[in-house]
């Protein structure tokens, strides 16, 4: 497997697009029951967000990241930024709406490392745009966004489009088979859950093959401890997940998202950039703490040598 100079050596350079947020986030036993209180064994406030997480685990693995996202010209919005920069991230192009509050999450992670989120965005956020788009691209070598804010990403992602540049969609959240994103973006890669949202199917497989039939962009699911599932030449291919024992899953699909990004940059083939974006994501999985466990290049490509998939 080749490397790639580290961020501050110049890795290539990808944007991220969509939704940057502060976590709140408790560790505990287990879930409480309604009406009960529950001692967390252990708190801390991160930075979160699927693009924001990304953008974090890339500049760990060795890329450049720039976010731009809408936040509130708040306090908590100071306090994202300001930990995205401490991460290496350029943040100088995101966009901040006066009187809104930047979006904000409380989050439970049980021992099983399975999770409860109640997020706040507020809608006066929609109104945020980037305009200098030319500027923004110029330098970057792939795009990846989230759904979170369709209006806001469709016109980063068509910019790049007709620049020829790789775009990846985090098809987290659900939306419509319809969504014109499916059809700008030249790869997504769903959660299950937002795969069968969007299709409208429980089966995965034909979920996908479902969505296909709308698009030829590159799809793909991942699922967890059940693997990943992609479309290639016309056939469903599997890869499983790398046995781990997961203490926390917050933020993994962000940092299979950034490290599979910073490996179609480098022009890898598809079972490449899938392999590596695994080994990634499954690192994270062992380690509390949402996007502060994302793994570094060394340690991710360290895990590859030690671990194969069938």
């Amino acid at each position: 497997m080749s490397s790639i100079k580290s961020n501050r050596e110049g890795g290539p350079l990808i944007l991220c697009a969509g939704i940057a947020v502060i976590d709140y986030v408790f560790r505990l036993d287990r879930f409480p029951a309604p009406d009960i209180k529950t001692r967390a064994n252990q708190f801390i406030a991160i930075n979160g967000g699927c693009a924001a997480n990304a953008a974090v685990a890339l500049t760990r693995l060795g890329g450049r990241a720039r976010l731009v996202a809408p936040l509130g010209n708040d306090a908590l919005g100071a306090e994202i930024m300001a930990g995205l920069r401490r991460e290496g991230v350029m943040c100088d192009d995101i966009v901040q709406v006066t009187g809104a509050v930047s979006p904000i999450s409380a989050i439970m992670i049980d021992s099983s490392g399975e999770r409860i989120i109640v997020n706040y965005r507020d809608e006066r956020l929609d109104i945020a745009r980037v305009f200098d788009l030319k500027s923004l691209l110029a330098a970057a070598r792939g795009v990846l966004i989230d759904n979170r804010f369709p209006e806001f990403v469709l016109p980063i992602a068509t910019e790049a489009r007709q620049r020829g540049l790789p775009i990846l969609l985090d098809g987290d959240k659900p939306t419509s088979e319809t969504d014109i994103l499916l059809r700008t973006c030249t790869h997504v890669i769903f959660s299950a859950e937002g795969l069968r949202a969007t299709a409208g199917l429980d089966d995965l497989d034909a979920a996908l093959r479902y969505i296909a039939r709308q698009t030829d962009t590159f799809l793909a699911v991942t699922d967890g401890a059940n693997g990943i599932w992609w479309i290639e030449c016309g056939k469903t291919r599997h890869l499983p997940a790398f046995p781990v024992r997961a203490v926390d899953t917050l933020g993994a699909g962000d940092v299979f998202h950034a490290a599979f990004a910073l490996a179609l940059a480098e022009a890898r083939d598809m079972a490449s950039c899938l392999r590596f974006a695994a080994a990634a994501a499954a690192i994270k999985c062992t380690r509390f703490g949402g996007i502060t466990g994302a793994p570094s290049r060394v340690e991710t490509e360290a895990f590859l040598r030690d671990h194969t998939l069938g």
